[in-house]
């Protein structure tokens, strides 16, 4: 184990990461999540309207966005999900890992070929997709959460078929198929091409430059790059399935569909005029209450 000092200088690092990652990771959350269509309606020429939300085009513009509207505290929502997670995982490595691997941040997954690391990467994705639904969905909520009250939060993220039964995260549609194609697409093609064009990172230690192939070298930064063409659709379909709610009602939020006298008011940063992104699940609503007022009239 570590001593006294060398655990407060862990814990002061992991402190200042959070405090510079946190609010990065959620204005990309958030610019990934958001969701802005056509108008449904034509103007007076005959024109479909303009965009029905906020027009954000730039990550920049995202996280200004974000501190004009929410201030400090909405830059570092979904702050404490983010923060056991990772208390959690240093723990774990303090406790099975030995001091020298500690000190020099030397840590790899197991070497079990390309069918193990797949399982391996697999396992630690499912055991880890609920604290994603539930930060993902801590980050882009209109709501004010608390920080020391998880049983009040979660009653917001979370539909009340979610809490009954919590391997419905599990069952989110696509969910699983977008996360296991990123990790299909890493560790079956990234990795097998490193393996046949760099073999000598596979190695122990640092390769010597004379040992690296230049040409092999090249392709595969080109191949890495190539990839983001395909890395990044999945993670915008994995956030946007993660915040998209199980059994809930249409035009509805979790703690409006509790049973009578078991529902808590939940104050809002921006308000119901003025949200920071446009979500499918908003789009879905406004659409099917168009499509009601429609049939009715």
């Amino acid at each position: 184990m570590l001593g006294f000092l060398d655990t407060l200088a862990l814990l002061g690092s992991l402190a200042i990461s959070l405090a510079i990652l946190v609010p990065l990771t959620g204005a990309l959350v958030r610019f990934r999540a958001h969701y802005n269509p056509k108008g449904l309606q034509l103007d007076a020429e005959g024109d479909v309207q303009p965009h029905t939300g906020p027009v954000i085009t730039s990550y920049v513009a995202m996280l200004k966005r974000v501190y004009k509207i929410e201030g400090w505290p909405g830059l570092y929502k979904g702050l404490m999900p983010s923060a056991i997670s990772t208390l959690i995982v240093t723990i774990f490595l303090m406790i099975f890992l030995s001091d020298s691997n500690l000190r020099h941040g030397k840590y790899s997954t197991p070497s079990t070929g390309i069918v193990g690391m797949l399982l391996y990467s697999v396992f630690a994705m499912l055991i880890s997709l609920p604290q994603t639904i539930i930060t993902d969905r801590a980050i882009t909520t209109p709501h004010k959460l608390p920080y020391f009250d998880p049983i009040y939060s979660l009653r917001l993220l979370l539909t009340p078929t979610e809490r009954r039964h919590p391997w419905i995260l599990y069952l989110t549609p696509g969910l699983l198929a977008s996360q296991v194609s990123h990790i299909a697409y890493v560790v079956l093609g990234l990795r097998t091409v490193r393996q046949l064009l760099l073999p000598e990172l596979a190695n122990p230690g640092v390769p010597r430059k004379e040992d690296i192939s230049i040409v092999g070298f090249l392709t595969f930064f080109v191949l890495a790059l190539v990839s983001t063409a395909v890395l990044t659709p999945l993670e915008v379909i994995a956030i946007r399935l993660a915040i998209q709610r199980n059994h809930a009602v249409a035009g509805f939020n979790s703690v409006s569909q509790e049973e009578e006298g078991d529902a808590e008011e939940a104050a809002e940063y921006a308000g119901v005029d003025e949200d920071v992104i446009g979500s499918v699940t908003v789009f879905n609503r406004l659409l099917s209450q168009g499509l009601n007022i429609a049939y009715s009239a």
